[in-house]
């Protein structure tokens, strides 16, 4: 279960020892899918890649039928899962726990009762319950925005940076991002959390703007805050001033990046794409011998004006 998955692994089935869920081509087998609701930007195209990629499956495997439930709230995601032991007889269940904590135990029920469990992004507070762990990189992704700030800022050239909530998912980013400038003698004059919502990345900006006359980049490690922190720059009237990193590839930001703004030089990938995955994978192990459990940590990748058109989803909400 500690493997890193590897393009190898979906390229073709394997034989050997059952490494993913049991399966029979020939057999209707039920995957339960269990994600928030859209009720921001990042989620919303986490909902839309869920659906596609459900959509592609049932479609390509007649033999799989899906069970998608959104929840608004770590109690309503408990009883989605409980709806889909009880109702549907799940074999498999993909997981983005609304919560680590209330979902923990819950989802190690599923386990033990022998249903396969594929666990996205936010991980359990419990490690070794899940069979299939994926997820996007958080060093990656905050590595990959330092090495940029440190490549195209000088010394003594100043940033802020705003910070999602406070998890160990942030801690991993700010703790990257603050490896890859050590040395560069870039100055960080200030870390707020913005939570990853527009409004607060907005007020934060705010006060970033009116303590600080000289600030050249921001790191807002998330798009929804990125564009909060654009608001704030532009009624402050100092667009000219500083250019703006922030992550995840929204396609409001993809297509400025596309457009060449000056003010949106390049993104970083943390894509809501990463449901997707996990749903292809589970699935591939319900109708193959292909292994699947482990770890499938999805890189980072800078967008550029060159290769934005790549990550641009028009139909998406995100």
């Amino acid at each position: 279960m500690n493997r890193i998955l590897t393009a190898a692994a979906l390229a073709a089935a394997m034989t050997g020892a059952a490494a993913g869920p049991a399966f029979a081509q020939d057999e209707t087998k039920t995957i339960g899918v269990a994600i928030p609701a859209a009720t921001h930007g990042f989620m919303g195209g986490l909902n839309y890649h869920a659906q596609a990629a459900i959509k592609r499956l049932e479609a390509t495997y007649p033999q799989l039928e899906f069970v998608l439930a959104t929840a608004s709230d770590a109690g309503e995601m408990v009883s989605d899962i409980e709806d889909m032991m009880a109702t549907r007889g799940i074999d498999a269940l993909v997981v983005l726990p609304f919560e680590s904590e209330p979902l923990t135990a819950p989802v190690q029920y599923v386990a033990d009762q022998g249903v396969w469990v594929t666990v996205v992004d936010r991980g359990l507070s419990q490690e070794g319950i899940e069979d299939l762990y994926v997820a996007g990189d958080n060093t990656g992704f905050g590595r990959t925005a330092g090495e940029y700030f440190a490549e195209h800022l000088g010394e003594g050239d100043n940033v802020v940076v705003l910070r999602g909530i406070p998890t160990t998912l942030d801690n991993e980013r700010v703790d990257a991002f603050t490896a890859a400038i050590e040395g560069s003698g870039i100055n960080v004059l200030d870390m707020q959390h913005g939570n990853w919502n527009r409004d607060d990345a907005f007020n934060v900006m705010q006060d970033f703007l009116s303590k600080f006359d000289d600030i050249d980049a921001v790191w807002a490690a998330d798009d929804d805050m990125a564009i909060g922190v654009l608001e704030a720059i532009a009624q402050a009237g100092r667009e000219d001033e500083m250019w703006v990193v922030g992550g995840a590839g929204m396609k409001e930001i993809v297509q400025r990046i596309m457009d060449g703004d000056p003010q949106l030089p390049v993104n970083v990938t943390y894509p809501p794409a990463q449901i997707a995955t996990a749903i292809e994978l589970t699935a591939l192990g319900l109708v193959s011998p292909t292994p699947v459990s482990g770890r499938f940590i999805i890189g980072s990748q800078v967008i550029t004006p060159e290769n934005a058109e790549q990550f641009y989803y028009p139909d998406s909400p995100y």
